[in-house]
C-alpha cells in the first residue's frame, strides 16, 4: 500500500466510525452545527496552544479532532442533503486550483507577493464585495486587525517605510494621553488607535503581536507562579518590593534557561 492509499483508507475508516456514531451514539446523535461550533473554537484554540508548546505529539492529536469536526460538519450537511463530504473536498480543491493559475495556468509570478496579490483579485472575482469580506467576524480582535492590515496592503493601502508606521503610533499614544480626563467611550476609542497602530507596526517589523502577546502572557504566569511558590509569607502581606525581588530572580532564571 502507497502513501496515497494508506491516508485515503484512514479518511475513510473517519467516515464510517462518524456514521457509526451519528446512528448510535445518544451524545453524537442530538449535535447541530450549533452545538458543535463552541466545540470546534475550543479544539483549535487547543490546536494554537500545542503549536505555541512546539508540541508535535499534541498538534497531531488536536489536528485529530478538528478532522473529526470537520467530518462531523460534512455528515450533518449530507443529512440535511445540502452537501457531502466530496461536495466539500471537491469545492476547496476547485478553489486552490482557480487562485493557484501560476501553478495550473499561465499566470507568472515573482515571488510570494504576487502571489497573495492575484489571490486577493481573484476573491473579489470571484463575487467578493471587499477585500476585507474574508476577515471573520468572531476573530480575536488582535488577529483580526492583522488581518484587515495585511489584506488592506496587497491592494496598496499601506504604509511606505516602517519609520511612518512608528510616528503613527507616538501620535496615537499622544491623543490617547489627552484623552485621560474624558469620557470612557473616547479613551476606549483612542486606546483602540494605539493598538491598531502598534499592530501594523509589528506586522513592518516581522512580528506576529499575537504570538507576542501570548509569549509575554507566558512569562507573566511563569514569573508571577515563581513569587507564589517562592514567598516566605502570604502574598497580600508582602511589600510590593519584595515581590520584585521574587520577580527578578524568575526573571534571570528564565533568561540563563533559554
Amino acid at each position: 500500500m502507497n502513501s496515497i492509499e494508506k491516508k485515503a483508507e484512514a479518511f475513510v475508516r473517519l467516515l464510517n466510525i462518524m456514521d457509526e456514531l451519528r446512528e448510535k451514539c445518544p451524545w453524537d446523535k442530538k449535535q447541530t452545527f450549533e452545538t458543535l461550533r463552541n466545540l470546534t473554537i475550543e479544539e483549535t484554540y487547543e490546536l494554537a496552544d500545542a503549536i505555541s508548546e512546539k508540541d508535535l505529539n499534541g498538534i497531531k492529536e488536536e489536528t485529530g479532532d478538528l478532522f473529526l469536526h470537520l467530518v462531523f460538519y460534512a455528515k450533518m450537511g449530507e443529512e440535511q442533503t445540502a452537501f457531502d463530504v466530496a461536495d466539500v473536498l471537491n469545492s476547496v480543491c476547485d478553489k486552490l486550483i482557480h487562485r493557484h493559475p501560476h501553478i495550473y495556468g499561465d499566470v507568472v509570478v515573482n515571488g510570494e507577493e504576487d502571489v497573495l496579490r492575484n489571490w486577493e483579485k481573484l476573491k473579489l472575482k470571484e463575487g467578493k464585495k471587499s477585500v476585507l469580506q474574508g476577515v471573520p467576524k468572531s476573530l480575536p480582535a488582535t488577529i483580526k486587525a492583522m488581518r484587515m492590515q495585511e489584506k488592506a496592503a496587497k491592494i496598496g493601502f499601506d504604509w511606505e517605510t516602517k519609520e511612518q508606521v512608528w510616528d503613527k503610533v507616538v501620535e496615537e499614544i499622544s491623543e490617547l494621553k489627552e484623552t485621560l480626563h474624558e469620557t470612557q467611550q473616547r479613551k476606549e476609542d483612542e486606546f483602540g488607535d494605539v493598538m491598531f497602530a502598534l499592530i501594523n507596526y509589528a506586522r513592518f517589523i516581522g512580528v506576529d503581536p499575537e504570538s507576542a502577546l501570548e509569549s509575554t502572557n507566558r512569562k507573566f504566569k511563569k514569573r508571577f507562579e515563581y513569587i507564589e511558590t517562592h514567598a516566605l509569607k502570604p502574598l497580600d502581606a508582602m511589600s510590593l518590593s519584595e515581590m520584585d525581588a521574587l520577580w527578578n530572580e524568575a526573571k534571570k532564571l528564565q533568561k540563563l534557561s533559554n
